[in-house]
């Protein structure tokens, strides 16, 4: 599939079954989203929650009331199929991967949808920095950190970062582009070691898969939006659902909407 795919065209080839894979790189220009579904009666919760943790949970984007499937701000969307791969959760241990959610939809459920890394992508692209996931053709890797978020109500846990390497100079830069967007993580929160933030080995992700790294490269941290999933294993909700790691909701926003000039 083509990735300068429209985003209406993307979630039609998704809802359809026609595409399942992880959406890095496509529709370049428009936002994407990580997803948190929860009952109701965990939503005010799991939303103070977001907002004390703005870095890896940026909220663009949540249902009207419990029970929608659409969310009108960021497109013509069915939260039910939209999304190329869903993970399930029941009492915070995860379940199983499904495509479609219309056999599980409830009317008590709420839907978060977060801002995404694949957005700053390409701001970083735009200015000639080479994305190295991107270039080769892999899914973002993702680690956990033993970064502690603020906790809120019975969501707690440890941050999840994405990374993606660059030269000093380079990453420098990186830093200077991706501040001009926080609703989709902002600037990165770590550079170099890995250790000093709990990550042992940088061959081995928790999500996604391992980049290569040259001998005169940084690896850079950004928090991810990976991280509600931790927090929903230590909240223990009977139901919770969210994107498989790298299979984003991909939304009619502009990245430039989202950019602070």
């Amino acid at each position: 599939m083509r990735q300068d795919i429209s985003p209406y065209d993307l979630r039609q080839a998704i809802r359809c079954g026609e595409f399942t894979g992880h959406t890095s790189g496509f529709a370049p220009g428009f936002v994407q989203c990580n997803l948190a579904i929860l009952p109701a009666d965990w939503a005010s919760d799991f939303l103070r929650f977001c907002q004390a943790n703005p870095k890896p949970c940026p909220l663009v984007g949540m249902s009207n009331s419990p029970g929608d499937t659409a969310l009108p701000p960021l497109g013509d969307i069915d939260i039910r199929t939209d999304v190329p791969s869903y993970r399930v959760f029941r009492d915070g241990e995860f379940s199983e991967e499904r495509t479609d959610l219309s056999a599980l939809w409830r009317d008590d459920l709420v839907v978060f949808a977060l801002g995404c890394s694949f957005s700053f992508e390409e701001a970083l692209l735009a200015d000639g920095l080479e994305v190295r996931n991107i270039s080769q053709g892999v899914n973002v890797p993702m680690y956990r950190t033993d970064i502690d978020c603020t906790p809120a109500g019975p969501f707690k846990g440890k941050m999840v970062v994405s990374m993606r390497p660059f030269k000093a100079a380079d990453a420098i830069r990186a830093v200077q582009i991706c501040t001009r967007f926080p609703s989709v993580h902002g600037a990165p929160i770590h550079l170099g070691d890995p250790g000093l933030i709990g990550i042992d080995d940088l061959g081995v992700p928790d999500y996604g898969e391992a980049v290569s790294i040259a001998d005169d490269e940084l690896p850079v941290f950004w928090a991810c939006g990976v991280t509600p999933q931790v927090a929903l294993e230590a909240a223990r909700p009977p139901l919770a659902i969210t994107h498989s790691p790298g299979h984003m909701l991909v939304t009619d926003l502009r990245n430039s909407q989202l950019a602070v000039l």
